[in-house]
């Protein structure tokens, strides 16, 4: 073999090489993969959240109604179609919710559109593969529960899409999408006894998981502190 062919078998294989993707499972799983590195966004806990508080209600994404054929509750069903994986920016679902017209974003006003902190999830969770990790072991300090560093955080990704100023009439006239309206359930009790599934309360996150016992921890010690807007 001449040295000009061997020089160009080379650069091929390593052009191939360069090119190798994960195989994606049709769990969400890659071949050769785990549930990814200690950086990457973990579906179950920050993805799904937000797609099932924000998409996934009745009369837009959930089972009975199926808007535009999109059910958005589970992760097969979210990435059944509207998600290319590796490219955010070529997914219909990331397209609708960074729409800059009100009137094709979702979720559709006067819903309130998503947060740049939860955009930012989603898109990097497609471009890190739109893997279905799970028991991803994402980190969760009890030792933080001030309003604005944890438990805001914490309903906006699993409340404030059902509980917010547009549907509090028809939602208990919770609204959690202020501290106000977080205060008032707070000292009422309602908060603490919906989250830990009392008897009695009506279980929250409505149609989806409870919420970690680090979470629930962290609202019961800002309650216990005072609901205080810190």
């Amino acid at each position: 073999m001449s040295y000009k062919w061997w020089i160009t078998g080379c650069i091929a294989i390593v052009v191939l090489a360069a090119c190798k993707h994960d195989i994606i499972n049709p769990d969400g799983t890659a071949n050769g993969g785990g549930n990814g590195g200690s950086n990457t966004v973990c579906f179950e806990a920050e993805v799904l959240p937000i797609f099932r508080s924000s998409c996934a209600k009745s009369g837009c994404h959930d089972a009975g109604s199926r808007q535009d054929g999109y059910q958005l509750d589970t992760y097969v069903n979210i990435v059944a179609r509207g998600i290319r994986a590796g490219n955010a920016n070529d997914s219909k679902i990331f397209q609708a919710i960074t729409d800059s017209d009100p009137r094709d974003r979702m979720p559709l006003a006067p819903n309130p559109a998503l947060t740049a902190a939860q955009i930012d999830v989603i898109r990097r969770w497609i471009n890190e593969g739109a893997r279905n990790t799970t028991n991803c072991g994402t980190v969760c300090d009890t030792t933080s529960f001030t309003f604005s560093g944890a438990v805001n955080t914490i309903l906006t990704n699993n409340c404030v899409g059902c509980h917010n100023n547009t549907t509090a009439p028809s939602s208990g006239g919770v609204n959690l999408s202020s501290y106000a309206g977080v205060r008032t359930v707070a000292l009422n009790g309602k908060l603490l006894g919906a989250v830990e599934h009392r008897s009695g309360f009506s279980p929250m996150p409505k149609g989806g998981n409870k919420l970690s016992d680090c979470n629930i921890v962290q609202i019961r010690k800002w309650i216990n502190a005072g609901a205080l807007n810190n």
